[in-house]
């Protein structure tokens, strides 16, 4: 939604979203976000009815199905976003009624610096309220001063003014981060493969060895150290899942090596 007539000098927020069949959940990511002046979709080619409910919220919809990785379809967030200030939001994330205040008091202080999000995890239907998450992800961004991204597996922004301060926000997005069992082993192939790709490009080496290292050492860390256990059923299979994907990114790593440029294609 535009910003009012003689509030000119009032800082504007543009929320980007990248999106693929996601109409189950793309609603409430987009009504979260309605106080936003403008919001942005780039859908990869969605063959559900994500891009009408989207457009039907009045977010500015272009669809680019020829996929070339995250950081191309990031540049073109980029290309269509008008605001002083922009916001990447995922379409299984929605922004609580704090977060959302948080977001509007940094638009309002005009402050030219980068601000990481941290997240409250839901899984199989259920908050993971004991899971203590540590990992932070760069998501809001003066305009004027990111130029672009870059990267085919793991885009990074890339800034004008490469040494601006860096923020982490207090408030945290929920994350809807796995909902059914199925829908987690269908994404393991994704998620093992890409990683591979990633640490593969850094010349790393894989193997069942590393693998079991990596994903054993993973389970520990996050279902004992960071109170998986405390939550549930859900937490558990949390845990697993990602500890799985730690797994096979090594395994892949090690007997799929000349398969991997396949998986940063969709």
């Amino acid at each position: 939604m535009p910003a009012e007539r003689g509030s000119a000098a009032r800082p504007t927020l543009t929320v980007a979203v990248l999106t693929l069949n996601e109409g189950h959940r793309i609603e409430a990511c987009l009504a979260s976000a309605s106080f936003a002046d403008q919001i942005v979709v780039v859908d990869s080619g969605s063959t559900d009815d994500t891009v009408a409910v989207a457009r039907r919220l009045g977010a500015q919809v272009h669809v680019y199905p020829d996929w070339q990785g995250f950081a191309v379809q990031r540049n073109r967030l980029l290309a269509h976003a008008t605001g002083d200030y922009l916001f990447f939001l995922d379409a299984d994330e929605v922004m609580g009624p704090d977060f959302r205040e948080e977001l509007q008091a940094i638009v309002r202080s005009g402050e030219r610096a980068v601000w990481k999000i941290r997240w409250r995890m839901v899984a199989f239907g259920h908050e993971l309220r004991y899971l203590r998450t540590t990992s932070t992800v760069e998501r809001l961004f003066r305009r004027d001063m990111l130029r672009e991204y870059v990267g085919v597996v793991h885009e990074e922004a890339v800034l004008t003014e490469p040494g601006v301060p860096r923020h982490v926000m207090r408030a945290r997005l929920l994350h809807h981060s796995r909902e059914t069992v199925r829908g987690s082993l269908e994404k393991l192939t994704q998620y093992a493969m890409l990683g591979a790709a990633k640490r593969a490009a850094a010349g790393k080496r894989g193997g069942v060895g590393r693998g079991l290292a990596s994903g054993a050492s993973m389970f520990v860390r996050l279902y004992v150290l960071r109170l998986g256990f405390l939550c549930g059923g859900a937490g558990f299979l949390y845990c697993l899942f990602v500890a799985l994907e730690a797994f096979f990114r090594y395994a892949a790593l090690e007997y799929d090596s000349d398969r991997l440029s396949e998986s940063v294609r969709r």
